[in-house]
Order: C-alpha cells, then structure tokens, then sequence
C-alpha cells in the first residue's frame, strides 16, 4: 500500500461518458486520461441482495464525492457468480478502496498471454460411445482466443436439444487466458473466478502456460482448477533438406510447396547484405526485414535467426533454412521454409563455406511417426508452484503440439502476418490446445458421474493418467505433473481424493489469509479455528514437503486392495508405513 504522504493528488474527471467494455475476469488493460481501470473484488454474493450495482455505486459515490463522478468511473458490476465490480480508478482511489470495509482486493486489469483429428486416437477415445441412460448433460464454456463457432467442428447435427439449464451465448471481444508472473490468489482474476464456478459445482481447466522451459513460470496455479500441461502424440511433421552432395538433414515445418526444381543456390545470409538499405553482415545474418541483397534471390538462403520467413520472400528467395530451438512444434511460411536444430545449421554453414557450388533442396513436408511420444513440449511452462510450492503444479499433460484444429479464415495462416491465403483449419501448437482435451475428458467423466464434484472429477483424471519417462521429461513431475490423461480411465478411477470449499478455506487458511477476508470471500461465517496447514489440503498429488502430511480417500468400489509403490528420488530415503490397504464394505 503506497503511504498516503506519497499518493499524487489525482487528475480532475470529465463528465464525458466513455463506454470500455469488460468480459467478467478477462478485460484489457486500459488507460484512460490518467486512470487506470481496475477490478475490485468483494469476495461471494450476498444473500438477498438484489441491487449490488447500486451498492458498488454508492461505494464510489462514497469514494470519489459526487454522484457524476461514480457513474462516470463505473464501468461493470459483477453480480451473478461473485461480488466485485470494475471502475476506472486514479491511484489515491484505490488506497481508498482497500482500506473500506468490505473490499477483499482491488488489482488493475491485466492484459494476459494467449495460450483435432489424430490426438483422441492417441489418446485411446473411441470414435463412438453408447450413452449410457443414467449419463448427464454436459455445458462446457470456453474462454479462448482462436474460437471460430462457424466452423464445422462446432455443427450440431444429430445431437439433441441443449440442456434445459443452458442459458449462455457466446460473447466475443479481445481478451486472453493465461498469466506468468505469480499473483497472490485473491488478486488473480482467473482464480477468483475459478473459486466461485468451484463453489456452483464447476471444474475450471487452465492452460499452464507457454513459457517453459523455464521453471516456476506455470500459469493458474491455485488448487481448485486443473492446469493443463502440453505434451506431443505419436505423430510428427518432418521437412527435410537435401544437400548438393547427398547430406539429408531433418527439419520441421508444414511446408505445402513443392520444389520446381531439383536444386537452388544454398546463400549464408551474411553474405548477401542489402548495401543499398544500409544492412551489413551483422544484419542481414538475422534475416531482418530488407537486409537481403539481389544474391539470395532464386536461391534458399541459410539465417543465423529464427524469423516469419517475410525477408526470403520480399528478396525472392526460393526458401529459407532457420535454426530453431523448439523443434517439436511445426509452423506454416509463406514461402518454402524450415526449422533445423543448432548443430545442424553449423554443419550447413560449413558445407556452404567448403563447397564451391553449394546447393540445396527443401522438400514437401512429411508426417512420421513419434515413437518417443508422449514428450512434454518445451514451451509448456513448469513448475514447481511460484505461490504454493506444496501443491504440485502443473496437475496433468494433455496433446498440445500439432493439433490440427478449427481456424476462423479470417486469421493468420502461417506466421508471416501478411500472408493472403485463408483455410478452415489449421496446425497449432500451444498449451491452450491442450487444455480442450483435458476439459473434454473433464465432460467425458462428468457425464458418467454426473453427481460428482469438481475435486472428485479432477482427482479421477489425474489418478488413472498414463506414467510418463522422468527420463525423457528432464524436468518430470514439474512438467507433466501427474502425467497424461487417459478420459477411457477416469470414468473408472476406483479412488478419488475428494475436496469441498471448506478444504480449500481451510488451505487459505493455511496460506496466511486473514479471517475476514477468508469470509468475505466464502460468504458466510468461516473461520481458521483449527490450526491447518497447506500441505493437509486433500490433493491427488503433493510435493516433497507434503511429506508429514495427511491423505484421504473415498472408497468407490468395495472390497479393493490397493498396494502403494514408491520410487525414491535420488539423495532421498521414503518409507512406507503400510505397504497394502484392504478397504471392506
């Protein structure tokens, strides 16, 4: 909290209506006139309370002194899930609006990071399922981005009738989905909202993130969503290289051109700087924008730099070969392009530098087969928990690279940002290509246990996903968590680690928070009586300081033995107290 010795005296306001839109809990970041919009949340709905916007109003009005004034910087009220609202707010007024009663958090609006066919087969879903009559039905909402509802993906012929309680549409605007730096929960949109859809019997599924492979970068990192790692499939797109003197080399891109012709002048980048614009060596090695002279014309020009392919094209150059470090993740060019490891962009350079006619040839790009899959990608951001350490994040992988996936024509087909051509559907890579899969596989088991919880459903996906190799994940159990989800399983996971808002009280508790914001954000008269601590919450996975804590679990089938089996990390001793469990009727 700034001292109020500090605070600048604020900007006068204008009496000038201006209209900023706001999507509940995904609004930009916005600056109007000196003031910044902010989001002030005030913890769980009242009851009985039918006029919450004019309580927020007269907040304001108590505020900033005049009623003009508070209708102008209002802008949103948040009325149906959790209490809070939006207003446009200079910096002595959010001082204010902390210290008054009532108020849990108030944090500015924050501007976020953006986060198909072959993956279910991977997965082990069949085409069909019987229905079964005592499955439920099913709503699924989706915050995303790339969400084109004319596509064909999204026809509903021959489904029935949506479920009675369906009552949404699908908005649209300009808001993104995932965060990185760490935000304590009570300040973090995506987890206030994901706390009260927990509360109404909602299961929130959370992109972890695109900012690995550095650790404790994992987005939505609180207990009660799912965060969604990205991880490969069994298929692969490989575009190869083939040299003047027979060398092959194995790159990756979607490259849909084909040759014509069965060789081109291989061209080193910095050896075709545009003197004319100015460009030297230095430059035109990168690739920059009009750095290439006339020589890489009809030729495939070698960069030291990843670029969009737009200066191989604007110089007329037949391709463009480009060393990449996250080879796992194909992309589309607008000319023909590819992506090749470090080693093997030094061993064209020097074949370029010993040859006197070097030549080369990009060829078609080819769909092989992944036998290491399933790989967690290293764009997939990693824990372990920035705010929480105990709670091991993120919970599970799902297929996130080379999705094939519905695409509005109107977006860019390929990285290059003035390609022209259009396509319904699309390559993408990315962990909010992952996160579908694992909420479909959430739907999946919701409707076979329709009276289950969200906890109840997140422990049965996690519980029954599919071991991944610690020894192909360098960073194992921070990258993939509990592994890869196996929907066919989870419908049946025998045990399930249960958890209700009073658990994820209790965590907060844990946490540091104090009573009467535990209980403005419950909604009723919570309290960290019992001593709790973070690591006693019920979570189907734990960290390594989870060790002195307690596990329960609710039996689903009678009479089941369960044997548990532990596999030590190195320079760590564990001991089991009782190796086998019986559990009768």
């Amino acid at each position: 909290m700034t001292p109020m010795s500090e605070v600048v005296e604020p900007p006068k306001r204008c009496c000038l209506s201006n209209q900023i839109e706001s999507l509940v809990l995904h609004s930009l970041y916005v600056v109007v006139a000196g003031y910044e919009v902010h989001i002030v949340y005030m913890g769980d709905l009242p009851e009985g309370d039918d006029s919450l916007q004019a309580t927020h109003y007269n907040i304001l009005h108590d505020i900033l002194g005049s009623h003009s004034l508070a209708q102008e910087a209002l802008v949103y009220s948040y009325q149906r899930s959790l209490n809070g609202f939006v207003a446009k707010l200079a910096n002595a007024e959010v001082v204010k609006l902390r210290a008054t009663k009532g108020v849990v958090s108030v944090f500015p609006n924050r501007k976020l990071q953006i986060q198909t066919t072959r993956s279910w087969d991977f997965l082990g879903v069949p085409r069909s399922q019987p229905i079964k009559p005592t499955d439920g039905s099913v709503i699924v909402g989706m915050l995303d981005t790339g969400i084109w509802p004319e596509s064909k993906s999204f026809e509903d012929e021959s489904f029935g009738a949506p479920p009675s309680k369906w009552k949404g549409t699908c908005q649209s605007n300009n808001f993104t989905c995932n965060n990185v730096q760490p935000v304590p929960y009570d300040q973090d949109s995506i987890s206030i909202g994901s706390f009260h859809a927990m509360k109404n019997g909602i299961l929130t599924s959370c992109a972890a993130g695109n900012s690995g492979p550095i650790r404790k970068q994992v987005s939505n990192y609180f207990p009660w969503a799912l965060t969604v790692a990205a991880s490969t499939i069994d298929r692969k797109f490989v575009t190869k290289v083939v040299l003047g003197d027979g060398q092959t080399f194995f790159g990756t891109s979607l490259n849909g051109f084909t040759p014509n012709a069965t060789a081109f002048p291989l061209v080193y980048s910095g050896d075709a700087n545009n003197v004319t614009f100015g460009a030297g060596p230095e430059q035109s090695k990168m690739c920059l924008w009009g750095t290439l002279s006339n020589k890489a014309e009809g030729g495939i020009v070698l960069c030291d730099y990843a670029n969009d392919g737009g200066t191989a094209r604007l110089a007329k150059a037949a391709g463009i070969i480009m060393p990449f470090s996250y080879l796992e993740i194909a992309f589309s060019f607008p000319a023909p392009a590819v992506f090749i490891s470090h080693e093997d962009h030094d061993k064209l350079f020097d074949y370029i530098r010993t040859t006197e006619i070097p030549i080369a040839t990009i060829l078609h790009t080819e769909a092989f087969e992944d036998s290491m899959a399933p790989l967690v990608t290293k764009f997939s951001s990693r824990g372990p928990n920035p705010i929480s350490p105990e709670i091991l994040k993120p919970d599970i992988t799902a297929p996130g690279a080379n999705i094939l996936a519905a695409w509005s024509p109107l977006g860019l087909f390929s990285v290059y940002r003035f390609d022209k051509r259009s396509v319904d559907y699309n390559i993408v890579s990315g962990t909010s290509m992952s996160c579908p899969h694992a909420t479909g596989a959430a739907a999946y088991v919701k409707a076979s246990h329709p009276d289950w919880s969200p906890a109840a459903i997140k422990s049965a996906l996690m519980t029954t996903a599919t071991i991944m190799d610690s020894r192909k994940n360098p960073d194992a159990e921070f990258a993939y968590g509990s592994g890869q989800i196996d929907p066919m399983k989870a419908v049946d996971p025998g045990l399930v680690f249960d958890a209700s808002e009073a658990d994820y009280i209790n965590f907060l508790c844990g946490e540091g928070y104090n009573i009467s914001t535990i209980r403005l954000i419950s909604g009723d008269a919570s309290n960290c009586s019992t001593a709790s601590k973070t690591w006693d919450l019920n979570y189907p996975s734990f960290a390594l300081s989870l060790l002195d804590g307690e596990e329960k679990v609710l039996e689903l089938q009678q009479g089941q033995n369960y044997m548990s089996i532990l596999e030590p990390l190195p320079m760590t001793r564990t001991t089991v107290r009782s190796k086998y469990s019986k559990y009768r009727a």
